[in-house]
């Protein structure tokens, strides 16, 4: 026979005062080191940023264009990073979310074309301090639902006034209409229980393999008029770069 009674709450005359200061005081730690957490990764999601950004204006000012249409950053909440832990089956600590959590701050990076990911992303991953962990090209082969991007996990050093800290992000670089896809995907994700679910999951699958050909569309047809554009000459050259350096667009 099972026993359902409820146990006992501990007699709260038997806590002491220094037991209430000693874990509130162990709380205070653990809020402290958490929001350091937060500030040595938002330190990293800003240096990873610069990168892509930099990035970006080299290929405006050598190619004519810019690869990249916007670079969004995040820090996950902590409910996420909790849940994460229980799914990992790991403790509450710091060092859990250190060494468990790879993508506990990411970043997104929206190009215009499929092949400005591939190239944004070997420029990114041929740096020294940057670190290829883990790559995941789920463009070249999309998850069940359609969901298509290129994933990687990095690390990187982020310097402070007295240590150096080696910090890991996931960067997700994808083109815009895979962005939109998978955005309103997500919004839809917590409606999908009841009666007519699979014929929705079938029916984003089919979205998301038109939005897939639009985007091998739109970079064919980018491709033919690049290729029909005259090569400049050494002095078409220069006035362009003179252009860009100064700052004017007329």
């Amino acid at each position: 026979m099972s026993d359902n009674r409820v146990p006992a709450l501990p007699d709260i005359r038997k806590i002491s005062l220094e037991d209430i200061l000693r874990d509130g005081k162990r709380i205070m730690w653990s809020v402290v080191q958490y929001k350091e957490l937060e500030m040595i990764y938002s330190c990293a999601l800003r240096e990873i940023k610069t990168k892509f950004e930099v990035l970006n204006s080299e290929f405006d000012l050598k190619y004519k264009r810019n690869p990249i249409s916007s670079i969004q950053t995040r820090l996950k909440g902590m409910e996420s990073v909790i849940r994460k832990l229980m799914k990992y089956r790991l403790p509450f600590s710091i060092s859990s979310i250190e060494n468990g959590i790879n993508d506990f701050a990411g970043v997104r990076v929206i190009c215009s074309y499929i092949d400005d990911i591939y190239r944004i992303a070997d420029a990114f991953l041929s740096q020294d301090d940057v670190t290829l962990i883990e790559k995941k090209d789920y463009i070249s082969h999309p998850k069940e639902n359609g969901y298509r991007s290129l994933h990687l996990i990095v690390s990187l050093p982020v310097f402070f006034s007295s240590e150096k800290k080696e910090v890991r992000a996931e960067v997700q670089i994808r083109t815009v209409a895979m962005d939109f896809w998978a955005s309103l995907e997500h919004q839809m994700k917590y409606k999908r229980d009841g009666d007519g679910t699979e014929s929705i999951v079938e029916e984003l699958k089919a979205c998301a393999d038109v939005i897939a050909s639009t985007d091998e569309r739109m970079l064919r047809i980018r491709e033919s008029l690049d290729a029909k554009e005259d090569a400049p000459s050494d002095d078409e050259e220069l006035l362009f770069r003179l252009k860009k350096l100064g700052g004017s667009h007329g």
